[in-house]
Parts: structure tokens; sequence; C-alpha cells
């Protein structure tokens, strides 16, 4: 479903002015984006150990409880906001599953750091073969229309797309993850970016 008629800036002033069910349209409208980066996260941090729905929805209700404390009035500044949230829920979560372990030197890594390198992936997903929509994309977070329209594709094409363009693996290491030949997933791979570009212009 499309996001034609979601004017950002003026929702984000409707939900801080407290306008009735604003609030919960606007957050809502950063779940698929938010899942979508809890997955990286979660995969780099905690080895399938937690659901991403999970922390997304936790994420959301943090959101909702402490946007009095958000400043912004751009989407790029909610988005980055939201995206505190996360990592600060995610950190909370390594901290419970590894505890001294997530002390370590290796463990050191920034989480935000992570998650917003699988959001710039996600805007480099533009300029892939296959995927070139117009220049109307510059309303939005690149990355959130994009996160928007994965979640449109079928689990296969949605998954690799996942694994070789924002986790960034190698072909055979996204051949074993999906079970599948080298050949397979290019193909897949190249399949999935031809649909993908269908659905992120039914979204500007």
């Amino acid at each position: 479903m499309g996001d034609r008629g979601l004017d950002v800036s003026r929702l984000i002033d409707d939900a801080q002015r407290r306008q009735p069910e604003a609030l919960d349209r606007l957050l809502e409208s950063y779940r698929n984006y938010l899942k979508l980066l809890a997955r990286t996260g979660v995969d780099a941090s905690l080895q399938g150990k937690a659901d991403p729905s999970d922390l997304v929805q936790e994420t959301l209700l943090k959101a909702h409880q402490h946007f009095g404390q958000f400043r912004g009035g751009t989407e790029a500044e909610l988005v980055a906001w939201l995206r505190q949230i996360l990592a600060r829920n995610l950190r909370d979560l390594v901290r419970q599953y590894r505890q001294a372990e997530a002390r370590q030197v290796s463990r050191e890594r920034s989480l935000e750091e992570i998650l917003g390198q699988s959001s710039q992936a996600l805007g480099r997903l533009l300029a892939a073969p296959g995927s070139s929509p117009s220049e109307s994309a510059q309303r939005r977070e690149l990355s959130v229309v994009l996160a928007d329209a994965l979640a449109e594709l079928s689990d296969d094409h949605r998954e690799v797309i996942v694994l070789r363009s924002i986790e960034e693996l190698d072909w055979d290491q996204v051949a074993r993850r999906m079970g599948r030949s080298e050949g397979a997933v290019r193909l897949l791979w190249t399949r999935a970016l031809k649909q993908l570009r269908p659905l992120i212009e039914a979204r500007l």
C-alpha cells in the first residue's frame, strides 16, 4: 500500500501538537524500516537468539512514551531518533544475552553504527541494476521508502536482497543461507530487483 498521501512534516507537527491519532500513524509508518534494521542488528549481535519484531515493538512503545523529548521537525531527524532508540534496545538485549562478553573489545563496535550502515545500504539499492525510481524519491527518506517496498516482496525475493545488498554477504554465503546454488541466487536477486522497482514507484 503506497504512501502518496503521507505528509511526514505535517504529521510530525500534528503529533507534537498532540493531535488525535497523529502520533500512532506517524510511528506506525516506520515499522517496516525498523524491522529491517532490527533484523540486521540482531543477526550481527545475537545470531538469531532474539525476535526482531519484539525489538521493534519495544522501540515503538518507547518512542510513543518519550515523543515529547523529540525536538526535530524533519523525517531525517525522526529516523535518526528512532534508530537511536532501536540501538539502545538492541544494546540492552546484547547485555542480557552476553553480559561480560558484551564488554570485550571485539563487541565495542557501535550498534547504532551497524544500524546506520544498514540504512545506508538500503539507500544504495536505488543505484542497483533494475532499480531507478524518479527524483521524487527525494521527498521521503529513501531507506524508509525502500524498507516499505521490500516488505511487499515475496519472502525469497526480500531475503536475497537483504542478504546480498544490505548485509552485503558474498554470493557463496547467500547461496548457503538460502540453500540454493550461486547461479540460482544471482538470478533470484536480479528478478527481485526488477520486482522492487514498481513497488518503490508506487510509494512516491
